[in-house]
């Protein structure tokens, strides 16, 4: 988990309607880190998932997702299709699969035997598909921390603010007030886990300010990246959940001092009148490492 972690990037995780092949084909034309091949809320009616799963395996084979994280969005449990899209898409190409409505670490734990029981048939190591459980209901949040460690295949939790609302029965207001709350839980529960906090979708995607608006308070609450409905939207979600041109600076400047310090004996460094202690030089190894992963991907 920590090294799938490390070794990729997950600012923005972009849904597409896996039937729709005039989507699939926009798709790979734009900048996003993870492809959510969407086979469960925006895919009906019923038959549509069937050219969902076929539009997958086809394009996977093909080589058309090589320079992105595809994630698969999954039907629920209680749907009657989550066995065939697991069956079908456990293959080469695909790198985990976003789990809907995970209510409580059972639902999760139940989602990793069933990929171990398909690895273990088609002879694929086990713990190769990852799992980002979606965090859609009032339980989920409540059990955010549970839902974290039911499965060492969990590198993410994403927040899914329209079925939660619904299922509290709350409004989903102008100031955000009412998803702040469960925004910080499952940033904090995440983190305490060692796994991403992926923030909810904007759902206004033609209102690009009060986007900016709603990624100032995901980065301030510590969310790594936010699930994408629009192509439009990717500009500003990158420019978010990337270091700054100051950032990277800093970073660099305060490990050469830390590095300088230690080479001359000394057990504390500062730098603009303030000590540089453990926490802040694991955060700028954080953000240097993150750079270099941008670079890496902007190089392909």
């Amino acid at each position: 988990m920590k090294d799938f972690i490390q070794a990729h990037l997950m600012r923005s995780l972009m849904f597409v309607p896996a039937h729709r092949e005039k989507l699939l084909e926009s798709a790979i034309n734009r900048s996003a880190d993870v492809l959510l091949l969407d086979l469960e809320d925006s895919v009906q009616p019923a038959e549509n998932k069937v050219i969902a799963r076929k539009n997958i395996k086809k394009w996977v084979s093909e080589g058309k997702f090589t320079d992105f994280l595809v994630f698969p969005r999954v039907n629920d449990r209680e749907s009657g299709e989550l066995l065939r899209d697991a069956y079908e898409l456990t293959i080469e190409g695909i790198h985990g699969f976003m789990y809907p409505k995970s209510k409580k670490g059972e639902d999760v734990y139940f989602f990793d035997k069933l990929l171990e029981t398909i690895e273990y048939e088609k002879g694929i190591p086990v713990g190769t598909f990852k799992i980002i459980p979606l965090i859609e209901t009032a339980a989920a949040v409540l059990n955010a921390q549970e839902i974290c460690q039911a499965s060492d295949r969990v590198v993410a939790i994403a927040y899914g603010c329209e079925d939660f609302i619904a299922d509290l029965g709350g409004i989903h207001d102008e100031e955000g007030q009412s998803l702040f709350t469960p925004r910080a839980l499952i940033a904090m529960a995440a983190k305490a886990h060692g796994i991403l906090p992926i923030d909810t979708v904007h759902i206004n995607v033609h209102d690009l300010e009060e986007l900016e608006q709603n990624l100032r308070v995901a980065r301030n609450l510590g969310f790594e990246g936010m699930m994408v409905l629009n192509p439009k939207e990717l500009e500003l979600v990158h420019r978010y959940f990337s270091p700054s041109a100051k950032e990277i600076k800093d970073a660099e400047e305060m490990l050469q001092l830390a590095d300088q310090a230690k080479s001359q004996g000394n057990g504390v460094a500062m730098i603009n009148g303030k000590f540089i202690g453990p926490p802040m030089i694991i955060a700028a190894q954080k953000v240097l490492k993150k750079k270099m992963l941008i670079e890496m991907k902007n190089s392909r």
